[in-house]
């Protein structure tokens, strides 16, 4: 009796360790975000994932945010503007030089039906690649007609001649302001603006905001940043906390109270050419990003998107 009494003690007191706890709360948090259902936006919310700082995690949360939505039965559509294409290997989405790729919707006028792939990291999921040749791109549109609104055409005639459109789009752009991110703005209704909990973390905002405000202005006049996404949180630093503190106080009501963070898996995901939602989908980033599909998609719906 004695020995089942100290065994009991021990096992008392390994569930009350911090671990323990931290494991108990994801559990909970789990079974919460995969019962619940989302619901489908009135018409395709386009969303373009900015912030002009590098590092920051704009082609992580592209595709982790669309495949937690997917994960919900929402089609999503990944739009990779970035010429490194990372986008496209996280979705194991072929972009060997030569695939139908972006690049050819932007210079050659070729439908998005005609280069879109299904991804295998979700029903409902599909990307349309970037391959090398997107690196040209930016000179090559100088000299185009509309060289700043050929995403737009294209995307506008996708969504409104399939027969099953995008719930979502996704595009993810290049950190500079080229003329890529510019069809990307110009394209877009909504901007997601990723902010690593970092020093220097709001360094650029600013500007990027501005530039917003002349696309809105000389553009596209329905564009609107309307989310913003803590990423990287350490909650073991003050650092951390006082960053997402300082963003809360300056971006209050468009910055999602789910945070992503620092996570080893959510980096390791894409070099097995995964999401963290299929590569680890009970880990925390899974988890924090299947919080944050479902903030997006419940306050579009109450903001009437």
């Amino acid at each position: 009796m004695k020995q089942e009494g100290e065994n009991q003690d021990i096992l008392g007191g390994l569930m009350d360790t911090p671990l323990a706890r931290e494991i108990s709360q994801n559990n909970s948090r789990l079974s919460r975000v995969r019962e619940e259902r989302l619901p489908k936006p009135e018409k395709t919310r386009i969303f373009t994932i900015s912030n002009q700082k590098g590092g920051v995690g704009k082609t992580t949360t592209a595709v982790n945010m669309a495949a937690a939505l997917a994960s919900k039965g929402l089609r999503v559509l990944v739009i990779d503007l970035d010429p490194q294409g990372n986008a496209s290997t996280a979705l194991n989405i072929d972009h060997r030089e030569g695939t139908p790729s972006i690049y050819e919707v932007l210079l050659e006028g070729t439908p998005i039906e005609d280069v879109v792939q299904i991804s295998t990291e979700g029903p409902g999921l599909t990307c349309v690649p970037a391959t090398i040749d997107l690196a040209q791109a930016e000179l090559e549109l100088v000299s185009v007609v509309a060289r700043e609104t050929r995403l737009k055409n294209a995307l506008d005639h996708y969504i409104n001649t399939s027969v099953t459109p995008p719930d979502y789009v996704f595009i993810d752009c290049p950190p500079s302001l080229g003329l890529l991110t510019v069809n990307a703005f110009a394209a877009a209704t909504e901007v997601l603006i990723p902010i690593q909990c970092e020093y220097y973390a709001l360094e650029g905002l600013a500007q990027l905001r501005k530039n917003i405000g002349r696309i809105k202005q000389y553009l596209n006049p329905t564009l609107e940043i309307s989310t913003i996404l803590l990423t990287m949180y350490d909650s073991r630093t003050r650092l951390a906390a006082d960053v997402a503190a300082d963003v809360r106080t300056h971006f209050g009501e468009i910055t999602l109270n789910t945070v992503i963070p620092r996570s080893v898996k959510v980096s390791e995901a894409p070099s097995y050419q995964k999401t963290i939602i299929t590569y680890d989908g009970s880990s925390s980033g899974a988890i924090s990003y299947l919080e944050a599909a479902s903030e997006i998609a419940n306050r579009g719906a109450q903001n009437g998107r």
